[in-house]
């Protein structure tokens, strides 16, 4: 289908050509990550499907069907349900604070019944949604510098406070960060960015003193020198970094990795899960699945460069954004360059919710791709 056939009227609708218009390459990059990360939790289960595996590759399947699903979606729909997706992340925030379900020493869950949710997650696509949708009514002057900034600002911080208390440091940094990327992408002002870099530098102490809790407080001392308490809270970097150096180049092979194994490497199906298939599969693997991980991103980015709209250049970049702090966080944290903070690697951990929020995620993304050609009316969210 050539570009000039796509913008005739009404041939864009027809549901073929927009099954022709999704990434399949994309697509493919995805499931393969996501295979990986099946048969890491099959073999630390000890060459079993339960209890991590099946449910993992299952997952996979029925929101990668949903992502298929969602690229079908016109963007005038997913710009009018922007505010209302984060207005619904928001009150499950706030549920969470008043009747969440904890676990490990927090508070971040709900039960519906049989399920159980981490509504910071959904908070990911719609801060996303809501910040892209805002900006595709602002002129680029108040976007780099004017009193309409205090919106934004709010959008992102709400949420973060809500996600501090639960507390999750991990996720409120990962929404901080994506926050400030789409206001940076958005065209901020670089005197308001250099500012807010000085003052993270002046807060960013005291804050550690003062306002984090003892254990986060504890996290930050350990990476600095995790050998101090090597049984207690240094026990994980270092036992993440014996994983990731004893790999080696080609790793010991599957099933063979033996700090995974014998359970010497905590959390090794959701944390620690690339620690694990660095020492069974060494630097080859790695470097295999990072690869893997840059397509996503670079395609990604690029659907987002390729829309006609503000809305869907930004959408698409947040998405993008929020994947790429969840590699780079968690990959620095088993290397021990950064703090234990809980944040999974993305299709290759274990977690119903975050593979869900990232599949949702690059739905929109597709959608942005398929409807590329689209433009749309600001505040009205009709096509022209």
């Amino acid at each position: 289908m050539t570009v000039s056939a796509l913008t005739r009227p009404g041939e864009r609708d027809r549901l073929i050509v927009k099954f022709g218009e999704i990434d399949w390459i994309f697509c493919l990059a995805l499931t393969l990550i996501a295979v990986a990360g099946t048969v890491m939790q099959f073999s630390i289960a000890g060459s079993s499907w339960t209890p991590w595996a099946a449910p993992h590759l299952i997952r996979f399947v029925v929101f990668f069907s949903a992502m298929i699903a969602l690229s079908l979606i016109d963007l005038r729909v997913w710009f009018a349900i922007a505010y209302p997706v984060y207005a619904l992340g928001f009150v499950l925030l706030v549920l969470v604070d008043v009747m969440g379900h904890n676990a490990l020493g927090a508070q971040r869950w709900l039960k519906l019944g049989p399920i159980t949710i981490q509504p910071s997650e959904i908070m990911k696509v719609g801060m996303v949604l809501a910040l892209a949708r805002f900006y595709h009514g602002v002129s680029s002057k108040r976007a780099q510098l004017s009193w309409w900034l205090v919106v934004p600002g709010l959008l992102i911080l709400a949420p973060v406070a809500l996600v501090m208390e639960q507390p999750d440091l991990g996720t409120a940094m990962l929404i901080m960060m994506t926050g400030g990327t789409v206001m940076i992408l958005a065209g901020l002002s670089w005197r308001l960015i250099a500012a807010g870099v000085m003052g993270a530098v002046v807060v960013i102490p005291p804050a550690i003193m003062f306002i984090l809790h003892d254990y986060q407080r504890k996290r930050i001392l350990t990476f600095m020198d995790p050998e101090n308490d090597p049984s207690g809270s240094g026990y994980h970097i270092l036992q993440s970094k014996i994983a990731l150096g004893s790999g080696g180049l080609l790793g010991k092979g599957y099933g063979l990795g033996s700090q995974s194994q014998l359970n010497f490497l905590p959390e090794k199906q959701t944390d620690f899960i690339f620690a694990t298939l660095a020492e069974e599969f060494g630097f080859v693997g790695c470097i295999s699945v990072l690869v893997l991980y840059a397509i996503v991103i670079f395609m990604a980015l690029r659907t987002a460069y390729l829309s006609h709209s503000h809305f869907g250049r930004l959408a698409a970049a947040g998405v993008t954004v929020t994947f790429a702090l969840y590699v780079l966080i968690n990959g620095s944290m088993v290397m021990g360059l950064a703090p234990v903070v809980g944040v999974p690697m993305p299709l290759l951990s274990y977690g119903g919710t975050v593979m869900l929020t990232v599949m949702v995620g690059f739905g929109l993304v597709m959608a942005v791709r398929v409807h590329r050609y689209a433009e749309i009316t600001s505040g009205k969210g009709s096509l022209l």
